[in-house]
C-alpha cells in the first residue's frame, strides 16, 4: 500500500503544479493585455490594441495544453487508483490512459476556459471597437 500511496502522491503533485500554472497564466494574460491597453491609450497608437491579441489568444492555447495534461494526470491518478499494489512501478507515462481523456483543443474549447479567454479576446475586441470610433 505504501508504493501506491507514494505514486499517488508524485501525480497528484503534478496536477497540483498544473493547476497553479493554469492559475498564473490567467493572471498573466489580464495584466499583459491591461498593459498594452494603457501603452495604446498614452500614445493613441493601435498597434498596441491589436497586439494585446497575441498574448490573449498564446494564453489560451497554453491554458489549454495546461487543463489537458491535468485532465491525463488526474486519469493516471484514476488508473494507479484501481492497480494492483505488486504492479506499481512509478511510471508518469499518461499514453495509457490518453485515450480516456479529452484532447488538447477540446480542452482550448472547454467551458472554462472559453469564458474566461474568450471574455479577456471579447474585451480587447471592444477595445478595437471603440478605438476605431474614436479615431473617425
Amino acid at each position: 500500500m505504501e508504493k501506491k500511496l507514494a505514486h499517488l502522491q508524485m501525480v497528484q503533485g503534478i496536477v497540483n503544479r498544473l493547476s497553479q500554472n493554469s492559475f498564473l497564466l490567467k493572471g498573466w494574460s489580464v495584466v499583459l493585455v491591461s498593459a498594452l491597453f494603457a501603452l495604446s491609450a498614452s500614445n493613441l497608437k493601435m498597434f498596441f490594441i491589436y497586439l494585446a491579441y497575441f498574448p490573449a489568444l498564446a494564453f489560451w492555447i497554453l491554458d489549454g495544453y495546461f487543463l489537458w495534461q491535468e485532465r491525463l494526470f488526474r486519469a493516471l491518478y484514476d488508473y494507479i487508483r484501481d492497480l494492483d499494489e505488486d504492479k506499481i512501478d512509478f511510471s508518469m507515462d499518461t499514453s495509457i490512459v490518453k485515450d480516456n481523456v479529452a484532447t488538447w483543443a477540446e480542452g482550448i474549447f472547454s467551458k472554462t476556459l472559453l469564458i474566461f479567454h474568450g471574455t479577456v479576446v471579447g474585451a480587447i475586441t471592444i477595445g478595437v471597437i471603440v478605438a476605431l470610433l474614436r479615431v473617425k
